[in-house]
């Protein structure tokens, strides 16, 4: 298990960028794919996008591929969401995950591990 805590998550108007951080503890987060995921008021959470333990693998849900970026630093025990061109229905709150299954990053149903979430919201 690792601990996740996301930051970057705030207020931006339509066409805005943020980054979102994920920082996790323990020393075995590079054994981890790790993916981020938003919930919507009154919708169920979403994947939004994944990368593999080693960063070859990205995959995205097809509403931000193009418009969003998932990196980490394995060094930094951190995984990244560069947000850009964003959208009033990007509003959500995002949460960090880890997936122990190596190379399984595109698979939301093996994200087990979570983190508290950070609100973005993005005003029209």
């Amino acid at each position: 298990q690792v601990h996740l805590v996301e930051s970057g998550g705030g207020l931006v108007q339509a066409g805005g960028s943020l980054r979102l951080s994920c920082a996790a503890s323990g020393r075995t987060f590079s054994s981890y794919d790790m993916g981020w995921f938003r919930q919507a008021p009154g919708k169920e959470r979403e994947f939004v996008a994944g990368i593999s333990w080693g960063g070859a693998r990205t995959c995205y849900v097809d509403s931000v591929r193009g418009r969003f970026t998932i990196s980490r630093d394995n060094a930094k025990n951190t995984v990244y969401l560069q947000m850009n061109s964003l959208k009033p229905e990007d509003t959500a709150v995002y949460y960090c995950a880890a997936n122990k299954v190596k190379n399984n990053a595109c698979s939301p149903a093996l994200y087990d591990n979570w983190g508290q979430g950070t609100q973005v919201t993005v005003s029209s």
